[in-house]
């Protein structure tokens, strides 16, 4: 005789501490934001989680504010909200117009910038953003670089009791989010994010491969580019720097042509972040 499946339950608490709390002292517990990925997976079978630890009532976890001459942007943000920000519009608009092209209105609507980042699923948006814009990750106990947040294939720094509060965005001087899309579900066939720190340029690539990853052939050769003239144009970048890997083949594309949409969408990216 098979035991029952023991319910599932769901608490709700009002601030970070007692999510924190709730995630070490319980079994088999799992933090719910927009629920876009973890409520699929669920429905698969392929996760059941005994406790669901919901987020939404922590009012921290939302705001949006200026850091310095950067960004604090709440993990619990959805795209939507990231999208129509009137600060982030000004300050980052990279950002706003990348949260814009996920998926749908519903999606937009329901999916939080913290679950994203922490699903680190390889055909994401907004692990691009944060790795090519130089975020930082905000965690109840820690900052973590992007470089050191994404680990691989939907795998990050984080450990089981971690939570994100919030993302830290850097000033740029130029940046932009450019993709090829999976018609049906919109994540991205190839996905680049460039920006323009005053460090020099960082490119993350998302959709190539085993999970998102930054290109440095494509920074050096920009930085080159950037560095010999002033007013140096896309089309004066060589065309070795596509002679990279991590490129994947699937259903979907193959590693060359996703390696020559990395080509294209540099291009792109590198126009529209220096456009006046």
């Amino acid at each position: 005789m098979s035991s029952a499946t023991p319910a599932l339950r769901v608490a709700r608490p009002g601030g970070i501490e007692a999510a924190v709390a709730l995630l070490r002292d319980e079994e088999d517990a799992r933090p719910l934001a927009g629920g876009q990925s973890l409520l699929p997976t669920m429905r698969l079978g392929l996760a059941a989680p005994a406790l669901l630890i919901d987020l939404s009532a922590i009012d921290e976890m939302r705001s949006i504010r200026a850091d310095g001459d950067g960004l604090w942007i709440g993990a619990m943000c959805t795209h939507s909200r990231v999208a129509a920000d009137p600060m982030v519009r000004a300050r980052l608009p990279a950002l706003a117009r990348l949260a814009l092209g996920i998926a749908d209105r519903q999606v937009r609507n329901r999916g939080t910038i913290g679950g994203s980042l922490a699903n680190a699923d390889p055909a994401a948006c907004h692990p691009a953003g944060a790795l090519g814009f130089g975020a930082v990750v905000v965690t109840d106990r820690r900052e973590i670089a992007a470089d050191a947040f994404f680990t691989g294939l939907f795998s990050t720094a984080l450990a089981g009791d971690e939570l994100i509060v919030a993302i830290r965005y850097p000033r740029l001087e130029g940046a932009a989010y450019e993709k090829i899309e999976q018609p049906a579900s919109r994540f991205a066939l190839l996905g680049l994010a460039l920006g323009l720190t005053r460090d020099g340029p960082r490119v993350a690539i998302t959709g190539g491969g085993f999970g998102v990853f930054r290109a440095t052939p494509f920074e050096s050769a920009i930085a080159g580019a950037l560095g010999r003239e002033a007013g140096a144009r896309p089309h004066r970048l060589p065309p070795d720097i596509l002679d990279i890997g991590h490129f994947i083949d699937d259903l979907h594309a193959s590693a060359s042509y996703r390696r020559h949409l990395a080509g294209v969408l540099l291009r792109r990216a590198l126009a529209r972040a220096m456009a006046p």
